[in-house]
């Protein structure tokens, strides 16, 4: 079988060597905004700039866009060695965007280390273009390989088109994850296990996870302490210690290398780690300046809340800010867009005295589109006249309103 005859520099790896972790940066392209495992601990809605965890993202990419983001960064940090794709969902239940973003990638800068995180569901059948890109390093997330504690942790598994949920479900992924990790060790790929450590659900089950894998061949295992996320079933609980978690790596040591300076990175990390800039390095995110007309158009259905899907919109508050108060000047029928060939560029057309736009939710084509425009368009949920104020005073929009930007997430199209 043909293998890979790249030889990577591990030691720049900041992630697989603490040493490098204050002097070579990396950089996560967020452009895999799907998720083909649903974990009891995750929530991908919802974005806090200050917030580093998996899955948090302030916006997804195409793959040209994540070329430029990486152009960008390397033009402002200068010392990204390793380029890596991780969420905010799984990059493989986005194998179209993962596959072009890292062939992009390697075409442009062959030299960079190439890293994919991923629950290991989809994965296997990708394997080897991932060997012929020269992949170095890939993660893959298990939390259990009993599958009646996984059938705690997962809500459901969707795979081949079917839905699985309990035991089986959480048996079918471990059979998917074993496979994978054997086949990315036979394609000389470095391997490196994440394990989220849930009190009173895995955390007696993990020194299981780390013999299960390094007998797999696995080289080293990143035990990452839960985060409570609010939305979710285990938002209840708490966060396992800094003492813990040295418990648990203690334990686990005996059978695989640990990782023990992780940062919990964001989906759009970039930087040192740790020194997450989130996915837009010109502007401060939640930060909105007025570059056309003076006006802020708003999605609301009521006048209190934005609360409304752009791709659901018939019509916008237009507000503008006169004498330190805000003025509500019109709600404009939008709703001619809606059926118009070119849908976005006629709404540009029916808000040309407007600068931003503020809805619940926008999709990545509408995002693109009204952005060439030069409309400011951000992606918020709350009392309109908080977030109003916010951007008429060109201050930062409150973090705890801010969604994700370039996914909808209504479950249907805007095309």
């Amino acid at each position: 079988m043909e293998t890979t005859t790249f030889s990577p520099d591990f030691s720049k790896h900041p992630c697989f060597n603490a040493e490098s972790k204050h002097l070579f940066g990396r950089i996560h392209l967020a452009v895999a905004p799907k998720c083909n495992v649903q974990c009891n601990f995750c929530n991908r809605k919802f974005d806090c700039t200050n917030e580093s965890r998996p899955g948090v993202t302030t916006r997804v990419l195409k793959p040209a866009e994540a070329l430029i983001r990486l152009e960008e960064a390397e033009k402002k940090a200068g010392n990204l060695v390793v380029v890596g794709i991780a969420g905010p969902g799984d990059p493989f239940a986005n194998p179209g965007e993962t596959m072009e973003t890292l062939e992009r990638v390697h075409a442009k800068y062959p030299d960079k280390l190439l890293c994919v995180s991923s629950n290991g569901l989809n994965i296997s059948d990708y394997i080897p273009r991932l060997a012929k890109l020269n992949v170095s390093h890939v993660t893959v997330t298990v939390n259990a390989v009993d599958p009646a504690t996984g059938a705690n942790i997962y809500e459901w598994i969707s795979f081949g088109k079917k839905t699985y949920f309990g035991v089986e479900g959480a048996k079918l992924l471990l059979e998917r994850q074993t496979g994978a990790i054997r086949e990315l060790k036979r394609h000389g790929i470095t391997v490196k296990v994440n394990t989220v450590v849930i009190p009173r659900v895995n955390e007696h089950h993990v020194c299981e996870v780390a013999k299960y894998v390094s007998g797999l061949g696995a080289d080293i295992q990143n035990c990452i302490a839960l985060i409570p996320v609010k939305g979710t079933p285990y938002e209840d609980l708490y966060e396992p210690s800094a003492s813990d978690m040295r418990i648990v790596r203690a334990k686990t040591s005996v059978y695989i290398k640990q990782m023990k300076h992780c940062a919990r990175c964001r989906a759009d990390a970039a930087g040192l780690l740790g020194e997450d800039t989130g996915s837009d390095m010109e502007n401060e995110p939640g930060k909105i300046s007025f570059n056309k007309g003076k006006y802020v158009a708003v999605a609301t259905s009521d006048g209190l809340s934005i609360d409304t899907h752009l791709g659901m919109v018939t019509q916008l508050a237009i507000y503008t800010f006169e004498n330190e108060k805000i003025r509500l000047i019109e709600n404009r029928d939008v709703s001619s867009c809606r059926n118009a060939c070119d849908r976005w560029n006629t709404l540009t057309g029916l808000l040309a005295d407007c600068s931003v736009l503020l809805v619940s939710r926008a999709g990545s084509a509408p995002l693109r589109i009204l952005k060439g425009n030069g409309f400011a368009v951000e992606a918020v949920e709350g009392d309109v006249t908080q977030i109003l104020t916010s951007v008429f005073k060109e201050k930062r929009v409150p973090k705890n309103t801010l969604r994700l930007t370039g996914f909808c997430d209504s479950g249907r199209t805007c095309c």
